[in-house]
């Protein structure tokens, strides 16, 4: 399909550059058919049914940006996908300044070589420290790796390093939040178990290879990034009686679809998975497991708006998106979210 047609016009005034507090009082735009419906995520237990299943992806984003030098000039790297426990893919900027070999030095007695410079600004990095070591020092030295349309003066800011975790966040790996996510709180939590219906969590590292634009013609041409993702056998065992009894699947997150999809027979039986993922969905995609899918509002020619509009129609998301923008929704990340019936 031609990437044109995942095209919109969005102010620049709709993108959060904060999320609202508390999270849940984001609003959630309900989309059934040709039917929309404004809410907010609080309402999320009067949306769903006794017997349905939310699952949630519990990455955790790491300080994956770093600031450092080679020689005396200035590098910025945001780290997306570890190769060994001393070694990282990463974009860097001025990337025109890196070549194999290059050293960059950062705090904390922290340093890197160049192993391979790859194209779009992406470079092989190797570390002095790998594993804990190097989790230690990011810690101390990086910063949260906030999309580009989320403006700061510096680097990620104290407010950012809570703000920009889900409450679910538990094994570390990712570059990027799963946003959708970001939503919720244990009330709410609460409020859903009380209603009946169940939640469980899978694992991908999302990775910042979700912020690349697709700058191909058409959507046959382009190369996903690949993300790890894990599933565990109970959360197999739980979405499969679940949908056995009747519940729907509900996935909080284009990460936890993309993961379920992955995993899942074509009869929709899902597996224990424990792997690499570089799924890619646009219209035409028959998914297997997934019936609802609760997420963000995504950017005009992106993978992520391609995936919604595979799941509830292009022309049905675009009207939901001019609604939103219409009605003051807040866009991406720190944004307000939807909540998808898939089409027939």
């Amino acid at each position: 399909m031609q990437v044109d047609l995942f095209d919109f016009e969005l102010p620049a005034g709709s993108i959060a550059q904060r999320p609202v507090s508390p999270r849940d009082a984001s609003r959630l735009l309900h989309v059934q058919g040709n039917a929309l419906s404004d809410a907010y995520v609080a309402d999320l237990p009067g949306l769903l049914k006794a017997g349905d299943i939310v699952v949630f992806n519990d990455t955790r984003v790491i300080p994956a940006r770093l600031k450092g030098k080679k020689g005396e000039g200035a590098i910025e790297v945001t780290l997306h996908k570890r190769a060994a426990p001393d070694t990282w893919h990463a974009f860097a900027r001025p990337a025109k300044k890196l070549k194999a070999a290059s050293h960059i030095e950062f705090d904390d007695g922290l340093a890197a070589d160049v192993l391979e410079k790859l194209d779009a600004g992406e470079v092989v990095l190797r570390f002095n420290k790998g594993g804990a070591d190097l989790m230690r020092s990011l810690e101390k030295v990086g910063a949260m790796p906030l999309p580009p349309y989320i403006k700061r003066e510096n680097l990620a800011d104290a407010k950012d390093d809570e703000a920009y975790q889900t409450m679910f966040a538990q094994i570390p790996g990712a570059v990027a939040a799963p946003t959708a996510g970001l939503h919720f709180t244990p009330g709410l939590i609460d409020a859903l178990t009380e209603k009946g219906i169940a939640h469980t969590t899978l694992t991908l590292h999302v990775g910042a290879g979700t912020f690349l634009p697709v700058k191909v013609e058409d959507t046959t041409d382009h190369k996903m990034h690949a993300e790890w993702g894990e599933i565990p056998q109970g959360a197999a065992d739980a979405i499969n009686a679940a949908r056995k009894a009747g519940g729907r699947v509900v996935a909080v997150g284009t990460t936890s679809l993309r993961l379920l999809e992955s995993a899942a027979d074509d009869d929709g039986t899902l597996k224990a998975y424990s792997g690499e993922t570089s799924i890619f969905i646009t219209p035409g995609y028959r998914f297997k497991i997934t019936d609802m899918l609760m997420t963000n509002f995504h950017l005009p020619k992106s993978t992520l708006f391609m995936l919604v509009a595979a799941f509830s129609g292009l022309e049905t998301m675009k009207a939901a998106y001019a609604h939103a923008i219409d009605a003051g929704y807040r866009f991406y990340s720190y944004g307000d979210a939807t909540l998808l019936e898939k089409s027939p």
